[in-house]
């Protein structure tokens, strides 16, 4: 740990693979093993390629915001930084609070996500410890709930013994995770045939729903800024590193579409994905093969998924607590950082707590989470696009080691972007928005950080 005056920071852990290795991990997790085959089927093989196609390049230009500020100011926070650089202490205040609220929905999710990948890979071997309570209809057992909070313990373990140590665990599961895809994409290729693509395309409609699944997939890569202090490596290679990775998940996501659609006939994968119980991308491999041990293998490597993504989601929730109580917008005590493994201890135990405690709300207050979450996660990508632009005329003279072309440009592309993403979940044209216990989660959210904000404000003063 090293200090400038009272300012605590955090120790430069991560190397270039490792800074790769978080962001795109934490962006793929286990979605994709769960809705490629719905992918293919609501827009055609094409249709869903496109999909991501376009959500990739939407994507990029968000990303170049965040790969030009991000060297600039490479302080933990990242979005709170570049808001409060840009436009000042509340809007630095929101923009943190909003992101926070993303990576503590996604994380929440991710215990859930473990015990239920556990139940399709062992079934019945596991211990039945019964139903303990019902929540919106969804049982909530023993063993549901054993497996969700274990994990939270474990992976908060993980990260209070320091970057290192999350990152040398994140560089394995995305290591062991891209092999069992790529195995799939692989034998599929060989295994499939051409007609199989088809059809090719849907219908708009089919296209819409798959182009809304988008943005959820790619949010992971705004991981970086949030450990930007703890990179020991070029500050000119911080942005080209995070375009990297979201190139990385967008192949990722089309090969997977591929493997799906090379690999099964139509009607099969319509029944893989009519079926509640099926794992569409590991029963696709099932068939490829035609032994289920295959299926198996690709739970495991989609496992990986969940345990990079999980790890990647306390690693910036922990990072932006830290920084807004390094800001006093929090109590101080969430801006204090261990003597020996140089991370922010107790913003990483909030942080498990909550992990902890979530699978006892059950699966469908979990699907709450996750919405309001992906809303925290596009508000923050429009304060950070208008960070950008803001910051390119307030402040031109800003050494910028990773500086954008055409910066005027990609600003604005990158806002209307953001406000695109925004609109997803707004009650306006979306057909999928946000939900009314969804909009009192993310107002309740904000009103808890104006009280601890508040509270806090006060007791400074009164020092």
């Amino acid at each position: 740990m090293s200090y400038k005056g009272e300012r605590q920071e955090l120790q430069k852990a991560l190397n270039m693979k490792e800074v790769l290795a978080l962001a795109f991990g934490t962006m793929i997790g286990w979605g994709w093993i769960m809705l490629a085959g719905a992918w293919v089927g609501s827009g055609g093989t094409i249709g869903a390629i496109a999909a991501f196609l376009l959500g990739g390049i939407m994507s990029i230009f968000v990303g170049l915001t965040y790969a030009e500020l991000t060297p600039a100011l490479p302080l933990a926070g990242g979005e709170l930084v570049f808001s409060y650089r840009a436009m000042g202490y509340n809007a630095s205040w929101f923009t943190g609070w909003m992101i926070t609220l993303a990576y503590l929905g996604v994380a929440a999710w991710e215990g859930p996500a473990l015990a239920n990948a556990l139940g399709f890979l062992f079934g019945e071997l596991l211990p039945d410890m019964g139903t303990l309570y019902v929540v919106q209809g969804s049982e909530v057992t023993g063993s549901f709930l054993l497996i969700g909070c274990l994990g939270a313990i474990i992976m908060t373990s993980i990260n209070y013994r320091g970057a290192k140590a999350s990152a040398v665990f994140q560089a394995t599961a995305t290591l062991a995770m891209s092999i069992g895809g790529v195995a799939f994409f692989v034998t599929g290729s060989v295994t499939g045939e051409l007609s199989n693509l088809e059809p090719f395309f849907t219908d708009g409609k089919g296209f819409v729903a798959v182009v809304l699944a988008v943005p959820a997939m790619f949010v992971g890569f705004d991981v970086i800024p949030q450990a930007a202090e703890e990179m020991n490596i070029p500050l000119g290679k911080i942005g080209k590193v995070m375009i990297i990775a979201i190139v990385m998940a967008a192949t990722w996501y089309i090969i997977m579409i591929l493997g799906v659609a090379l690999s099964t006939p139509g009607d099969v994968l319509a029944g893989f994905n009519a079926d509640p119980d099926s794992v569409p991308v590991a029963d696709c491999f099932a068939y490829a093969t035609g032994n289920p041990v295959f299926g198996k293998l690709m739970i495991i490597a989609a496992m990986c998924g969940i345990l990079t993504s999980w790890n990647g989601f306390i690693v910036g929730a922990s990072r932006v607590i830290f920084s807004m109580a390094r800001a006093k917008m929090l109590p101080g005590i969430f801006a204090k950082v261990h003597h020996k493994h140089g991370v922010p201890t107790a913003a990483i135990l909030l942080v498990g707590i909550i992990t902890i405690l979530s699978p006892l709300f059950g699966k469908s207050a979990l699907g709450w989470f996750v919405n309001a979450a992906a809303f925290g996660t596009v508000s923050a990508y429009f304060m950070v696009s208008l960070s950008f632009i803001i910051l390119r005329k307030k402040e031109p003279e800003l050494d910028r080691p990773f500086k954008i072309k055409g910066g005027s440009l990609v600003g604005a592309i990158a806002v209307i972007v953001a406000l695109f993403f925004v609109s997803l979940y707004l009650p306006l044209y979306s057909p999928t928005p946000l939900q009314p216990i969804e909009w009192s989660m993310v107002g309740g959210w904000i009103i808890l950080g104006i009280i601890l904000f508040t509270i806090n404000k006060l007791g400074s003063n009164g020092k």
